[in-house]
């Protein structure tokens, strides 16, 4: 039994639908960017004030935190332009937006951090192996340090929040770099006090352990960063969705998933798997309900979506068939399945262009059948009857009134006979090219069987071709008889 690979054939023409998240509020981007500015102008008022306090305490460590303070100021600068950058809308150059700077930016600050890192500790070192200088350990140390801790926590806190509401990859940077200074300020506070009790050597090992915590700092923000500008998919996500989404009616399988951090969404695409017997509108109908679906539960999802064919371990031979005849445009029906001594025998009617030559008709028959056996198995039996399949626009004109009352009188009569089939209605007469065409509509109990319906309703049209030898054609539409309510 040949397999079949939905890689290599498909039954739908493979469509791709992009799934937008919901967007976030209009004021975003100037929440990003004053977030930006304010921690700007925080950075250079301590910067100011540490200097200013270590050069009249003469502590290494209150001028080391000046500094690193100093290279805040290029830090946050630098997250401003990146989130003002950032939130430009695609364009032609970049298709795929402008987020990508965030993570450029998160990136020369790690850069930063790691200079600053290493002249603080070659600093600190030096200064241990130096005869241990005077510090003054005064108020104004003491309160330029205490005014610092106050302001990291506040703008920690400040960008931590921010950053996680507009999922600001630079903010994050900024706020994981802060928390930082907020350590190294504890550093210093603890050193201070310890001078001011006679550890001399106190104020320098406080910079080495500023220069730890800033070389910390510097590994956490370099791995954020290198992950966003790999591309690398938030942990655990890729799982959370794929559970998602095989839970989703109509979803057979998953073919593909790409998931990636670009700034405030997280990008990729999907590729599910769907019976290959669908129609065209209920395969689309899925992929809607499913994207929708998916940024309900996560909004910052913008994902590419492609639904692709699969034959599924149940499909019967009788959708195979049909499935295998709508891949080569053919019209088919009255598909019989038949078990024979164990095989399957398929007999079926082919509608082809009546206009065709036997033999161009008959070579479409046969390759149909070969596709069925290559498909479902070669020891299977494939029986083709042809008919003929009208593919002119036939101009037509409604017959007389007397022609079209006998018909109606006699469909009635022939009816009555029956007893099956009531209330023949809507009875037309029609002339086309060729001959004549008749049309009615009846009635017959909601309870009967289609195959019922069906002999009842063709044993009238065959009657009423005798008593009109030349109608071409007679097509009744029967309708399930409704109860009538008495008062």
């Amino acid at each position: 039994m040949a397999a079949f690979d939905p890689r290599r054939e498909r039954v739908y023409s493979v469509d791709e639908v992009r799934y937008q998240p919901i967007m976030t509020e209009p004021n975003a981007a100037k929440r990003k960017r004053s977030a930006a500015l304010a921690s700007t102008a925080a950075s250079f008022g301590l910067t100011i004030a540490k200097l200013a306090a270590g050069a009249a305490s003469g502590s290494l460590a209150l001028i080391s935190e000046g500094a690193h303070n100093a290279l805040d100021i290029v830090v946050s600068a630098s997250t401003y332009f990146a989130v003002r950058e950032a939130d430009k809308p695609a364009d032609e150059d970049h298709p795929f937006g402008h987020a990508k700077i965030e993570a450029v930016a998160a990136l020369a600050q790690t850069g930063f951090l790691f200079v600053l890192a290493a002249s603080v500790a070659y600093r600190a070192l030096a200064s241990i192996a130096e005869p241990a200088p005077r510090v003054d350990a005064n108020v104004f140390a003491f309160g330029a340090i205490v005014l610092s801790l106050i302001v990291d926590v506040v703008r920690w806190r400040g960008l931590r929040r921010v950053a996680a509401e507009t999922h600001s990859d630079a903010l994050a940077a900024d706020a994981l770099h802060f928390s930082s200074d907020l350590v190294s300020s504890l550093f210093v506070l603890i050193g201070l006090a310890l001078t001011r009790y006679g550890f001399t050597r106190a104020d320098a090992l406080a910079s080495v352990g500023v220069a730890v915590f800033i070389g910390w700092a510097g590994v956490a923000l370099g791995r954020r960063t290198i992950d966003s500008l790999l591309d690398a998919a938030p942990k655990g996500l890729a799982a959370e969705v794929r559970a998602f989404v095989r839970a989703q009616p109509g979803v057979a399988g998953i073919d593909f998933l790409r998931l990636r951090q670009s700034g405030p969404q997280i990008v990729g695409e999907l590729g599910v798997f769907v019976s290959r017997t669908l129609s065209f509108e209920r395969v689309g109908a899925i992929k809607d309900a499913l994207g929708v679906r998916l940024v309900e539960r996560w909004p910052e999802l913008a994902l590419t979506l492609t639904a692709n064919p699969l034959a599924l371990d149940n499909e019967s031979i009788l959708e195979r068939v049909l499935v295998i005849a709508a891949r080569r445009r053919l019209f088919v029906h009255h598909v019989a399945v038949q078990h024979v001594e164990g095989r399957a025998a398929i007999t079926l009617d082919l509608e082809v262009d009546g206009q065709l030559s036997i033999g161009a008709a008959h070579g479409i028959a046969t390759r149909l059948e070969e596709t069925i056996r290559a498909e479902i198995g070669e020891d299977i039996e494939v029986e083709t009857h042809i008919e003929p399949l009208e593919t002119r626009e036939l101009a037509g004109r409604d017959d007389d009134a007397e022609a079209t009352t006998r018909f109606a009188q006699t469909l009635r009569r022939l009816a009555a006979d029956d007893r099956r089939l009531m209330d023949v209605h809507k009875v037309r007469l029609r002339t086309a090219a060729g001959g004549r065409y008749g049309l009615f509509h009846c009635r017959i109990a909601p309870e009967t069987s289609v195959d019922a319906v069906h002999a009842a309703v063709d044993a009238l049209e065959r009657a009423a071709r005798r008593e009109f030898p030349d109608l071409l054609r007679v097509t009744g539409h029967a309708e399930p008889l409704r109860e009538i309510r008495r008062p």
